[in-house]
C-alpha cells in the first residue's frame, strides 16, 4: 500500500518543478559540446549511434569516423546509415581489431588517415555532429598522439559541431576536456557466458 497521500505527492512535485524550472533559466549558453563516453560496459558507441540518429531526425548532417574496425564487416549501423547518404558522411579507419591485424605500424597509419578525416569533418563547420568512435582505444594504444587530439577537440570545434568520442580507456586529459562524460560500467556480460554476439545486438 503507497503511505504518500496525493496531496503530499502534488506539493512534492511542485517544488521539484519550480526547483527544475529555476535550472532550465539559468542554462542559457548553446556552444559545441564534446562528450566522451568511455568505460568497461557495453554501451558506448550505441550512445554515440544515437546521437547521431537523434540529428538526422532533424534533418542534420552528421560524420562518423569508425577507428579499428574493418570494412569487410558488415554492421547494422553501416546498412542503417546507407539510407541517409544524402546527411551522413561515414568513414572506417581500421582493418579490425588490433589482435587480429597483429601489425602496429599499419594500424597507426589507418588510425593517422582516420583522424586527419575526422579533422576535415570537424573543421568543415558544414556538420551537427562527428562521432569518433572508439577513438578512446586509439588514444590508449597512443596510435594517435594525446595532446594533439586532446588540443583539437577541445580548442578547435566550430561553434555548430558537435563531437563525441567513445571507446574505453579515454585518458584524463581528454575527460577534462569534455563537457560530458559518461563511464559505463559493466554488471553483466553475456560473452562471460558463452553467448556469441549476435546480429542487432553487437552488430
Amino acid at each position: 500500500m503507497n503511505d504518500i497521500s496525493n496531496d503530499n505527492h502534488r506539493e512534492a512535485m511542485k517544488a521539484l518543478k519550480a526547483e527544475q524550472d529555476a535550472r532550465i533559466s539559468a542554462a542559457t549558453e548553446e556552444k559545441s559540446l564534446l562528450i566522451v563516453n568511455t568505460g568497461d560496459g557495453k554501451g558506448k558507441s550505441t550512445s554515440g549511434f544515437g546521437l547521431v540518429i537523434r540529428n538526422l531526425g532533424w534533418n542534420l548532417p552528421v560524420g562518423i569516423v569508425q577507428f579499428g574496425k574493418s570494412k569487410k564487416w558488415i554492421t547494422g549501423e553501416a546498412r542503417f546509415f546507407e539510407r541517409f547518404s544524402d546527411l551522413v558522411t561515414h568513414s572506417i579507419a581500421g582493418d579490425g581489431f588490433t589482435w587480429d591485424t597483429q601489425d602496429r605500424e599499419a594500424d597507426t597509419a589507418r588510425a593517422r588517415a582516420g583522424w586527419e578525416e575526422a579533422k576535415a569533418m570537424i573543421s568543415s563547420g558544414r556538420l551537427s555532429l562527428v562521432l569518433l568512435d572508439e577513438i578512446n582505444i586509439m588514444l590508449s594504444y597512443r596510435y594517435l598522439p594525446e595532446d594533439e587530439v586532446v588540443s583539437f577537440l577541445a580548442t578547435k570545434r566550430p561553434a555548430r559541431t558537435h563531437v563525441v568520442a567513445t571507446g574505453r580507456g579515454a585518458p584524463e586529459a581528454l575527460c577534462a576536456a569534455a563537457d560530458l562524460v559518461t563511464e559505463m560500467r559493466e554488471v553483466k556480460h553475456p560473452f562471460h557466458a558463452g553467448i556469441k554476439a549476435q546480429r542487432g545486438v553487437e552488430f
